[in-house]
């Protein structure tokens, strides 16, 4: 039998942990791309109610949660702010703002921001997340992160929680967008 394990990988058919999450981020931008392929300004502002998220604030809170919680993990700071993101959104909050419990005039401030602006920053964070998940070793992955849940979260199942919230985050985009489309037509 041959030995057909990847170099940095413990899995026979060279297919590890990391690599699966690495599939799953990767997964979680190609459909980031996917709303915000010709989506107009109209689309990016637009919402289901007036209380409601635009798919401008959701692919920013997803940037912004993904981005967020790496940084976390990695002890590193945040591509929103080590890379002057935060200063190219130009929004009216601090740079520690991700979306969570923000009010319907918070998710309008970024009624301006354009779908290339939006692109740059997901597509910065995923390759930051890229990084980081190359510089883990699989033995790491059970590494407790947050022991204040019982079980402790361990930091594969903080990471799959990362890839949940951002594919639903943007499942939510989408249906916005297909609201936004039917509008119009």
């Amino acid at each position: 039998m041959t030995d057909s394990t990847a170099p940095g990988s413990d899995q026979p058919d060279g297919i590890s942990a990391v690599d699966v999450l690495a599939d799953a981020f990767t997964r979680v931008l190609g459909s980031v791309h996917g709303v915000l392929r010709g989506v107009t300004p109209t689309d990016l502002a637009a919402r289901i109610d007036p209380g409601a998220n635009t798919i401008a604030w959701i692919v920013w809170h997803i940037g912004r949660g993904q981005d967020a919680q790496v940084a976390a993990l990695a002890g590193t700071e945040e591509v929103y702010t080590s890379a002057g993101w935060h200063e190219r959104f130009g929004l009216p909050f601090p740079a520690s703002a991700s979306g969570y419990g923000q009010s319907a005039s918070d998710v309008a401030a970024l009624d301006t921001v354009t779908a290339d602006l939006l692109t740059g920053y997901v597509e910065a964070v995923h390759a930051r997340t890229l990084e980081v998940l190359a510089g883990l070793t699989p033995g790491e992955l059970s590494r407790i992160v947050d022991d204040s849940f019982d079980p402790p979260v361990t930091l594969a199942a903080r990471l799959v929680s990362v890839v949940n919230d951002g594919t639903q985050h943007v499942g939510q985009a989408s249906l916005v967008k297909g609201f936004a489309r039917r509008a119009r037509s």
